[in-house]
């Protein structure tokens, strides 16, 4: 069975979208390890209710990135616990060398637009003062670049005349909560493979 481990740095839905996958047996996988750069975020009180193990690790003294010797601790604590694959879930840092050497190809992010349109923070606000038609969220592999991974999969959310930044974000969210599990469930399968930098589905 696929062991991932999930990095939060807030609420944690995404967190408790795989926890109730895993729950209900629809993805076969076992959280190892939740980590978090915020010792205040909600979803390591998701992860205490499901008995799953979780701690803060102290990210290091910039905003944006783990210092190298945070970078160094994570890695050694996904290793220690047996991960295999590293599950980003709203976690507010790019990843840099450290992690990415320690779990090459093996690092997922869910971000909430159609990348490569809108990488980066905020990214439904983005959408809607940008005033598109459509927007959504993208899986995609990590690399050190801000959102530019190879993509595994992405869903559609019409933007709506109404919309709000807050009802926008509610419906990507449950799409992000339906695609972020069926990710997961395509490497426990072994179904994910790249081909340059284009990530392919197999059935």
């Amino acid at each position: 069975m696929l062991k991932i481990g999930v990095l939060i740095s807030g609420n944690g839905s995404n967190l408790q979208a795989l926890i109730d996958e895993v729950k209900a047996g629809r993805l076969p996988a076992e959280i190892a390890l939740v980590l978090s750069d915020n010792p205040e975020a909600y979803g390591l009180k998701r992860a205490a209710a499901a008995a799953i193990p979780a701690r803060f690790l102290p990210p290091g003294p910039k905003r944006t990135v783990l210092s190298p010797e945070a970078e160094a601790a994570y890695a050694d604590a996904f290793k220690q616990a047996g991960v295999e694959l590293v599950c980003l879930a709203g976690f507010m840092r790019v990843i840099k060398a450290g992690l990415l050497a320690a779990f090459p190809g093996r690092i997922l992010n869910i971000h909430p637009s159609l990348l490569p349109s809108f990488p980066g923070l905020a990214a439904w606000k983005q959408a809607l003062d940008y005033g598109v038609r459509y927007t959504g969220c993208t899986v995609h592999l990590v690399e050190a670049g801000v959102d530019t991974g190879p993509i595994i999969l992405q869903a559609v959310v019409p933007v709506e005349a109404n919309d709000t930044p807050e009802t926008l974000l509610n419906r990507i969210h449950r799409e992000e909560h339906r695609i972020y599990p069926e990710a997961v469930r395509l490497f426990a399968e072994s179904r994910v493979r790249l081909d340059g930098r284009r990530a392919v589905v197999t059935d």
